[in-house]
């Protein structure tokens, strides 16, 4: 039976205290199984505006709508109001994912200061990042994490070295490469392991298989525009073939306005056999595996502006 790993990135303050209690309903009325990653410290989303510089900013920004699915509200937050401190404040609903079964895990503690600066930043400013998440985490949930997916795939050597040293057996940081439509540009892409400073590291990384609804909406694919009415039928026929898949959604946007889109998709997946599972699930598939180690490496994909984390093709 393939597995299909759900992946959920909560960024921001609006999204952990609505869209994924949101998602949690809606996975347990399917009886779906799922990974929480959370945002931990401030919420600085209005930051994030400094991105219009950036190629294809812009062109993201027309296709997908973020005021609509943010709120004009958190695209202020940092810029013309206070930043929430999402940990302090929305403990009790990181809990309820917590409750209700669901594995929980670190997204980063500040995701746009993260997601713009990890890139070029040195050993100590990256494990401070990472320690306090593992420590407010480990607050909130009574527990230390076990697991870890970067904030918009974008990590560096020190800090894939620090998911070792805090002993995590298995993460999610990084991408497969797509083709335009969307596809696998390696079949053969992956479960893998990488190398930091030389050294082959223990975390083994379960990278996302398949385009993110926000990297697809309003692109033209294969002469059709890919809009809310054939998004769904559009990602299911990227898993007609079964195989192991990690899909990537987040709680501002499957959590809430494409919250339908995503019912679709689980009902879609169920019906083609798939296992809707965890990051967790996923490694206990797996880890016995001999996997391909790879070098840290970076690329662009479809729909998306900038570098992220891409694990290189098997012919490389």
């Amino acid at each position: 039976m393939p597995v299909l790993a759900l992946k959920i990135d909560v960024d921001t303050y609006r999204g952990t205290r609505e869209g994924a209690l949101n998602l949690v309903r809606l996975l347990q009325k399917h009886q779906a199984n799922a990974t929480f990653l959370y945002s931990l410290g401030p919420d600085h989303t209005g930051w994030a505006l400094r991105r219009a510089f950036r190629p294809g900013f812009f062109q993201k920004v027309s296709r997908t709508s973020v005021v609509e699915h943010y709120g004009i509200k958190t695209l202020m937050y940092g810029v013309l109001l206070p930043a929430p401190d999402i940990g302090k404040t929305c403990a009790q609903q990181m809990r309820v994912a917590q409750a209700a079964g669901f594995e929980c895990g670190i997204h980063t503690w500040d995701h746009v200061v993260w997601q713009d600066n990890v890139r070029q930043r040195d050993a100590a400013w990256t494990k401070k990042q990472l320690q306090q998440s593992f420590d407010r985490f480990r607050g909130i949930f009574g527990q230390p994490p076990q697991t870890h997916g970067a904030a918009g795939w974008q990590m560096n050597e020190h800090a894939f070295a620090q998911l070792d040293a805090f002993g995590f057996a298995y993460a999610s940081d990084g991408r497969c490469q797509l083709t335009e439509s969307g596809e696998l540009a390696d079949s053969n892409a992956g479960p893998h392991r990488l190398q930091a400073f030389g050294k082959t590291l223990s975390c083994i990384q379960l990278p996302t298989t398949l385009p993110t609804l926000d990297e697809l909406l309003g692109r033209t694919v294969n002469g059709v525009v890919i809009d809310e009415s054939n998004i769904a039928r559009t990602i299911l026929k990227l898993t007609a073939s079964p195989r192991d898949h990690v899909f990537t959604l987040h709680a501002e946007l499957e959590g809430q306005k494409l919250a339908p889109i995503f019912e679709q998709l689980l009902e879609g997946w169920k019906a083609q056999g798939y296992d809707l599972a965890s990051m967790a699930d996923y490694y206990q598939k797996v880890k016995n595996e001999p996997l391909p180690t790879y070098p840290v490496s970076w690329g662009e994909l479809p729909g998306r502006s900038g570098e992220l984390i891409v694990q290189p093709s098997s012919s490389q």
